[in-house]
């Protein structure tokens, strides 16, 4: 089936965990840490729920330090000891993380097509480049943009418009791409354009605004934007 094109927006901001970068790794080893099949999914999950604790709370800590607290959390749940140093050991492979095969094909073709890219990430800006720079990622984005800098966690809306002025371009001419229904629900509140990639079995949230695409991987995007990948 095929869809018709959508006016490309000035920059794409792109979520990187799991959306850009597939972390099949990360969540075997933290299944094998919490001897759990799935277990992994349960610990995602409670990341983003104590990342917006500190964020409502006025707080922030950096998600590799939230990441390893919830997993000794979760590991003393279960009667698994987990220090402190084998909790991040089992969050490393989170750093060396390959890109998903459409990615580095589509990136080009969108970069070729003239919009400006950027990431825009919960992790930490040291896991940050270490992340694009080991996916072979980084040469074609134009900033790598971390809450860090704000000290929020998305999907607050003061991330999404520090990252446009970041770019300086106003929100609406800024398109966030994430396979997370809670990323592209709260851009979209803060007035961005989005993209939804359906990469993990998941559906957009119905009570939010519709994306302004639905596509099944970043080669599906580019071609929507007239970028032939």
């Amino acid at each position: 089936m095929s869809f018709p094109t959508v006016s490309a927006p000035k920059v794409l901001l792109f979520d990187v965990n799991e959306t850009l970068l597939d972390l099949a790794a990360l969540h075997e080893s933290v299944d094998s840490v919490l001897l759990e099949h799935q277990g992994s999914k349960q610990w995602f999950s409670k990341l983003l729920h104590y990342s917006l604790v500190l964020t409502v709370s006025g707080q922030y800590r950096p998600l590799p330090e939230i990441g390893v607290a919830v997993l000794q959390m979760m590991a003393t749940n279960r009667d698994v000891m987990l220090s402190e140093e084998d909790a991040k050991k089992a969050l490393e492979p989170l750093r060396s993380a390959p890109a998903h095969p459409d990615v580095l094909p589509a990136l080009d073709a969108l970069r070729s097509s003239g919009i400006r890219m950027a990431a825009l990430t919960n992790s930490s800006s040291e896991v940050l480049r270490a992340q694009l720079e080991h996916a072979g990622i980084a040469p074609f984005l134009e900033r790598q943009l971390s809450v860090e800098s704000v000290g929020k966690y998305k999907p607050h809306r003061d991330v999404y418009a520090w990252a446009a002025e970041q770019m300086q371009v106003p929100l609406q001419d800024c398109m966030l791409v994430a396979a997370h229904p809670w990323d592209v629900a709260g851009a979209a509140w803060a007035g961005m354009r989005t993209a939804f990639l359906a990469r993990l079995g998941v559906q957009p949230l119905p009570i939010a605004p519709k994306p302004d695409i639905e596509a099944l991987d970043l080669g599906d995007l580019a071609q929507r934007l007239g970028a032939a990948a």
